[in-house]
């Protein structure tokens, strides 16, 4: 044995070839600081050991290393003299690899991700099996890679396509990597450690000259004056189209790739640290890794609760087809849970197999699935007229029309039918599941779950605990959930639950300057281009439906009189009251049609304006973003301190998931954080006069007041 660490050990396999392994106690091999301490001393030891002729780098798991331990990033960054200190530590200890006085080799099964990347970019051949995906993903988390990504990778695959994987973080399928130069050989998993040792000893023989594929490594990029200006110019303008201004590391990418590129190693790791540094103390890096690691949160949570889960969802029936009921069928089928669609009419089963046929077909276009599979997914649902359909279930999805009375008999009607231990579930937005639950003679294996449109697209889904929903229930609907692709959040009941709760004071926010005359698409274009939302408030309601935002103001008033009444003068009211439905009948804040190629459009319809009033009044961008947000974030707070939330962390996650939610500022929590709790308080009480969706809550203001932080822990 050469070295023997908790996450590392090395030793000869054969006559002068040693193998680096790592075998971290988790379940994943990933570089903590501890991991990187234990590396360089691997190394040191190889670097000094008799009669060595070769390394190769292996897993000792069935993944090779998935990067970075994240869940230390925040805590790093907060010091940024430690941060710079940390870097440049940590990327010599690649460069300590890299240096090895033999040829190495990477055998590379599973993620080689970020900085396990990174490692195999430090070794002189890189051999990877069918299971392999490789990439640099640090862009994701609003940073770029730290320990000689940027360095190193445009020296062996050519800085056109380094640029292009490191700026938009994309893997690489092992048959991809092959063709660009990132690795040198695929093969079968069982052949990959044999592989690897012929590789090195085919080095160490003399047969592969790795000292020329190492040196190219160490010096400037080979590259002239002329080519590496078209380079960085195209590769400016495509981050500048893609990742706008709001995400700063892939613009910061391209700097440190620029910097270095006319030195050698040290220069350009160095301009790479510089870089790595400066983002760390972005708002956009702080937001992006808070998102993962919230996103990890809710993702345990929702493992947890499935191994808990005593029912196992096998079949499950949808009830109410069209467009949003076809979408839950495709959605279960697609994801190999068979599906009874029933409905009344047989026009809306024949819609709800056209909206399944549909995601489908397009699929099929862009090579993602073949025939085969489509029809495999189709026979999976089975559309029906008849009650007798759904017998023998595990779950129904109820889906029709948001009405509490048709809801209600419609769940009656289905407990009726359906086995004892078969779980209910209603797909409503608004409606409160202790209301619904009322129609039901065993509430306990009722709760909601709550898609968003489109469902095929739109990853989250609101698991809505009801008074009576027993533990046993909200395991089995969170399991069928996560085996149908999607993020579950559990909440407790209210009106609007989570997401549509705290959207409501947001449009409410809008909907109040418009009714001052302040130009809808103005303020479309702000909270847009400015705050990062992908669609304006006016557009959002378009696209929702007008009269499904104004139907739901009813069950918000219901719910919440003195914070959300109901005005039946607003801008929504107006428009649902002249059929202006939004994108649904082609006609809302918006006139919806096609441009000259066919394809979707939209444009400012004259005629509103005259309905609504709007003249010339012009609000700033700071105020537009205040009217529309303080509602949004007050009613956020307010939602965790009632525990209709469990976590200011999966509130984020939830607005990430369900709204679009902009990611360079990690979700509504973060963003008020990010504000100040002191700054935040102070902007929501210059607007307090406007009504009780301004004014913070008394809990807020402790908050503030003792320094405390909503995303601690």
């Amino acid at each position: 044995m050469i070295y023997q660490g908790d996450s590392i050990r090395v030793e000869f396999v054969e006559d002068g070839i040693a193998e680096l392994q790592f075998a971290a106690a988790g379940s994943v091999n990933k570089f903590d600081q501890k991991t990187l301490e234990e590396f360089s001393q691997a190394l040191t030891e190889l670097a000094n050991s008799k009669n060595l002729r070769g390394v190769i780098v292996t897993s000792a798991k069935p993944t090779f290393i998935v990067g970075a331990d994240i869940t230390e990033f925040l805590t790093l960054f907060a010091d940024v003299e430690q941060t710079k200190v940390w870097v440049a530590k940590a990327s010599r200890v690649f460069d300590q690899l890299e240096d090895l006085p033999v040829p190495t080799v990477a055998a590379v099964a599973g993620f080689a991700l970020g900085g396990g990347c990174e490692a195999t970019l430090a070794c002189d051949y890189r051999v990877v099996d069918t299971s392999a995906v490789i990439g640099l993903p640090e862009v994701k988390l609003g940073l770029i890679p730290g320990f000689g990504g940027t360095m190193r990778l445009p020296r062996i695959i050519g800085p056109d396509n380094a640029l292009e994987l490191i700026t938009t973080g994309k893997n690489n399928k092992p048959e991809d990597a092959l063709k660009i130069g990132l690795v040198d050989a695929v093969v079968m998993p069982e052949k990959l450690r044999d592989a690897a040792l012929r590789m090195v000893k085919s080095a160490a023989d003399g047969e592969l000259d790795w000292r020329a594929k190492r040196q190219p490594k160490l010096e400037a990029l080979k590259a002239n004056d002329t080519e590496l200006t078209m380079t960085f110019v195209t590769a400016k303008a495509m981050a500048a189209a893609q990742a706008g201004k709001h995400y700063p590391a892939p613009h910061a990418a391209i700097k440190a790739v620029e910097d270095g590129a006319k030195h050698g190693r040290e220069e350009a790791l160095n301009a790479e640290n510089a870089a790595f540094v400066g983002l760390t103390q972005t708002d956009a890096c702080r937001a992006q890794v808070g998102i993962f690691m919230a996103d990890q949160l809710v993702k345990g949570k929702a493992k947890k609760a499935a191994k808990q889960a005593t029912k196992e969802i096998k079949r499950a029936a949808v009830l109410g087809a069209g467009i949003m009921g076809g979408g839950i069928a495709y959605q279960s089928a697609y994801k190999g849970v068979p599906v009874v669609m029933k409905d009344i009419r047989q026009e809306a089963l024949d819609l709800g197999m056209a909206e399944a046929s549909k995601i489908l077909g397009k699929l099929v276009e862009r090579g993602r699935m073949d025939h085969k599979k489509m029809a495999k997914v189709l026979s999976s649902i089975t559309p029906t007229l008849l009650d007798e359909g759904v017998k023998g279930v595990d779950i129904v999805v109820e889906a029709v029309v948001e009405n509490p009375d048709v809801k209600g008999k419609v769940l009656a009607q289905m407990e009726s039918v359906v086995d004892d231990d078969t779980i209910i579930v209603s797909n409503t937005s608004t409606i409160s599941i202790d209301r619904l639950a009322k129609n039901l003679k065993d509430p306990s294996r009722f709760c909601g779950m709550h898609f968003f449109n489109p469902v095929h697209k739109m990853p989250l889904v609101e698991v809505i605990r009801g008074e009576k929903t027993s533990d046993e229930t909200v395991a089995a609907v969170v399991a069928y959930a996560s085996r149908m692709g999607k993020t579950a959040i559990v909440v407790n009941d209210c009106p609007g639950f989570l997401v549509n709760r705290v959207l409501f004071p947001y449009l409410a926010g809008f909907a109040g300057m418009v009714d001052e005359g302040v130009d809808f698409a103005g303020i479309d274009k702000v909270m847009e281009r400015q705050f990062g939302w992908p669609m304006g408030p006016a557009y959002l309601s378009d696209v929702v439906g007008i009269d499904t935002a104004d139907h739901c103001t009813v069950v918000m008033a219901d719910g919440f009189p003195s914070r959300m009444p109901r005005d039946t003068s607003s801008a929504i009211a107006k428009l649902a009251a002249a059929e202006r439905y939004g994108q649904k009948n082609g006609k809302g804040f918006y006139n919806y049609g096609v441009d000259k190629k066919g394809r979707p459009a939209k444009e400012k319809a004259p005629e509103v304006y005259e309905m609504l009033g709007i003249g010339d009044k012009q609000l700033d961008a700071d105020e537009i973003i205040a009217r529309c947000m303080v509602p949004m974030v007050n009613e956020c707070v307010r939602c965790l301190e009632e525990g209709i939330v469990a976590s200011a962390a999966e509130c984020d996650m939830a607005l990430l998931y369900g709204l679009g939610f902009p990611p360079f500022r990690g979700g509504p929590f973060r963003y008020l954080e990010t504000v100040g709790l002191d700054n935040f308080i102070a902007l929501a009480d210059k607007y307090a006069h406007l009504g009780e969706m301004y004014q913070v809550t008394d809990g807020l203001r402790e908050m503030a007041k003792s320094g405390k932080s909503y995303l601690a822990g």
